[in-house]
């Protein structure tokens, strides 16, 4: 019955979500003729002659970690075709750069008519979905057709485990149909357990994002990129801000530039939507300013360069000495990003008070004194200013962030070997 109450709700609202799906915006790639697919019209794979294995990642972030995961499913398995659905054209986008080891189809709406279309086309014999990205009629029915279904790196906030026990039947239609739930922490395995998941279903195979690798390429890129700007110059990222952020973030910049007149700032707004607004938004705080999709070869004396492109993060950050990590000076609204890739690099991270959905990740880069928590834009810029003064202090962030790092490696060879046991 509550199954049955959610889709007549979901019939009702799906018209909604398809059109800030579909509605055109400036940077946001195009869903074209696909638009089929989000109604189970899903073409067949091109590799057919094995049932593939299909991997839900939602967007480009969950797409990005799960890679080592998805190289490492097709090493093993080379004859297996492998199909990654997401919902968001710039998750398929990202998904695009996997072409080589599979194929990406656009996840259908959580409708029983969608999801059957798809499962008869594609006929996966497993199922795995990044994070927890837990749609009741998915479930239900891949669970119907005999297929299992893995969580992987899953992770439930205290918040999400309070609102599911205010709905515990809801938790329980969800959980029912789960053959495992593979938690990033101990602290997620035990709020799974809490709700009444069986303690045998659920284990800790550590963070996919801890398995991070920076290719040479990436370093190389970030180096030219550098060139660019004049190697000697200071240079900070924004990384991932949101609205409310970016003037924030200007600010700081104005006081850092008191300070060290060279002092660049890369400035990256989370939805490409909002890359016209920002390039605004700088002009009127009187910053010299130049968006990366201006390709314009001269940019020493830029104050603000504009990262008005997407799947670049990387790249951006190996150009950049400091980082401070958006959607963590919106109160509750955001709660934080993924500071791992910075620490990757070596870059000192600076975060807001509001990281919830990072907590562990945060709270360990912090103890070690390779992140640090800025409330406001004047603390920020006393942070950047900070590491800007002493490499010395830029070095030791790095080697602490990468101790970090690799003493919680290792969560893909655990996930493969738990994945093996539900196939076996």
């Amino acid at each position: 019955m509550i199954r049955y109450l959610y889709t007549c709700l979901l019939l009702f609202v799906s018209p909604i979500f398809l059109f800030g799906l579909y509605k055109k915006k400036a940077g946001k790639p195009s869903i074209g003729a696909r638009w089929k697919e989000h109604f189970g019209v899903t073409p067949k794979l091109i590799n057919n002659a094995h049932r593939p294995i299909w991997i839900h990642t939602v967007s480009v972030g969950e797409t990005i970690a799960a890679t080592p995961l998805i190289k490492a499913l097709k090493q093993a398995n080379p004859d297996t075709p492998i199909i990654i659905t997401t919902t968001t054209t710039t998750g398929a986008q990202q998904a695009e750069k996997l072409k080589d080891i599979a194929e990406h189809r656009y996840m259908p709406l959580d409708l029983p008519f969608a999801i059957t279309r798809f499962l008869k086309a594609i006929q996966p014999q497993s199922m795995l979905i990044m994070e927890t990205e837990l749609w009741p009629n998915t479930l239900y029915y891949v669970a119907k057709f005999g297929i299992p279904i893995t969580v992987i790196n899953a992770r439930l906030s205290e918040r999400s485990a309070l609102r599911y026990q205010k709905f515990q039947s809801i938790f329980n239609l969800l959980a029912n149909n789960l053959s495992l739930v593979l938690c990033q922490h101990q602290d997620d395995a035990d709020r799974f357990i809490r709700l009444g998941m069986a303690p045998d279903k659920v284990q800790i195979t550590g963070s996919l994002k801890f398995d991070i690798h920076v290719p040479d390429t990436i370093k190389e890129m970030g180096s030219k990129l550098r060139n660019q700007f004049n190697q000697q110059r200071p240079v900070w990222i924004a990384a991932s801000t949101h609205q409310g952020e970016d003037e924030q973030v200007l600010i700081a910049h104005q006081k850092i530039v008191n300070h060290h007149p060279s002092a660049l700032l890369i400035l990256v707004p989370r939805h490409p939507e909002r890359f016209n607004d920002v390039y605004q938004l700088c002009l009127s705080h009187h910053f010299t300013t130049v968006r990366r999709t201006e390709n314009d070869s001269e940019l020493k004396n830029t104050q603000v360069y504009l990262a008005d492109t997407m799947g670049e993060m990387m790249l951006l950050l190996a150009a950049s000495d400091v980082c401070f990590m958006g959607g963590s000076l919106m109160g509750d609204k955001i709660g934080g990003h993924n500071l791992l890739e910075p620490a990757a690099l070596g870059l000192p991270c600076i975060t807001g008070p509001s990281y919830y959905n990072f907590t562990d990740i945060t709270n360990q880069l912090t103890k070690v004194n390779a992140a640090f928590i800025c409330d406001n834009p004047s603390d920020i810029a006393d942070k950047v200013d900070e590491f800007f003064s002493s490499k010395t202090r830029r070095n030791e962030c790095q080697q602490r962030a990468l101790s970090v790092i690799k003493r919680n490696q290792g969560a893909v060879s655990k996930t493969m070997a738990a994945i093996q046991q539900v196939a076996d």
